[in-house]
């Protein structure tokens, strides 16, 4: 079942002629996803084409869902211009935004995320890698790949993946792939202080997904979502979870790559969270480099 996408989800790219979105729609369409539509402003009626593949592009996202049934929407928008595209899905009563974006103004985020409340459309970002559901590798059950991340280091699998970083999500799917264990879904949630979906939202869809037997939880420090989410796993979760949490090292007050990686107030460190996932029964790897075996020795024990 997976989750959030499945190979059959019907997919626009917003940012579709732009060098970023267009390197990425290539290689969704070579994944296999059923990317439908590209939405331009002022490009409407132009098409683009890739392999054979011939895509419509439109004005807007409620025009392309309209007529092409897309369901879902990738992000490749300018900082400045990238909440008005989020909005434009909420508007369109898409499923799902997934941002892309990287540079999105806070108070921009702040202003998107209060207009979403009790709206259709669920939101994973911003500054994300996005979201991929793998497939076979048969073109007749392709995968879905939103977003950016490397596509020929999954494998369809029972292994859910949900990280704040991107690289780290790469990390922890390409230790899983090499030792032979797949994955339901992976989800890159992003680094930025104000998110859509969080932790514990996706923790909770793992859970419930029949698909899912085992879960990877990446994090770092900055917020409190891992400890919410520790915090509710250990109530809830049925399914054995390892983590990681980047940031050991970092100095309070310095911003350490992500917008939301910040420790201030004493809050946020790295040391709480690992605490707290420990006491929720989470097997927690030291460094990066034993995300899998950390899983995979829990899977055993």
């Amino acid at each position: 079942m997976a989750i959030l996408v499945t190979p059959q989800t019907r997919l626009l790219v917003q940012g579709i002629t732009g060098d970023f979105g267009s390197r990425h729609a290539k290689l969704s369409l070579e994944y296999g996803t059923q990317l439908v539509a590209g939405v331009t402003p002022g490009k409407g009626g132009q098409t683009f084409e890739h392999n054979g593949f011939k895509v419509p592009i439109f004005d807007t996202v409620g025009e392309a869902a309209q007529a092409t049934g897309a369901t879902v929407s990738a992000i490749f928008v300018p900082p400045p211009f990238a909440a008005d595209a989020i909005l434009e899905c909420v508007d369109a009563e898409l499923d799902l935004a997934v941002a892309i974006t990287e540079g999105i103004p806070v108070a921009d985020m702040v202003k998107v995320k209060a207009f979403m409340q009790g709206r259709k459309t669920r939101l994973i970002g911003p500054n994300c890698p996005g979201i991929v559901t793998p497939g076979t590798g048969d073109k007749s059950h392709g995968g879905c790949r939103i977003g950016i991340a490397p596509g020929y280091i999954h494998k369809k699998g029972n292994v859910g993946v949900v990280s704040r970083s991107g690289t780290l999500t790469y990390e922890a799917v390409w230790q899983l792939t090499s030792r032979g264990f797949g994955q339901s879904t992976c989800v890159g949630i992003g680094g930025d202080p104000v998110n859509g979906t969080n932790h514990t939202d996706v923790l909770k869809m793992f859970n419930d997904d029949p698909e899912t037997e085992a879960i990877i939880m990446i994090g770092e420090i900055g917020g409190t979502a891992e400890e919410e989410a520790a915090a509710w796993a250990k109530e809830h979760c049925r399914k054995p979870i390892a983590a990681f949490i980047a940031g050991a090292t970092a100095p309070p007050g310095r911003r350490m790559g992500h917008a939301g990686a910040i420790v201030s107030g004493g809050k946020g460190t790295a040391a709480a969270k690992i605490a707290a996932l420990e006491d929720a029964g989470i097997a927690v790897s030291p460094t990066p480099a034993g995300m899998a075996d950390t899983l995979i020795a829990r899977l055993k024990g």
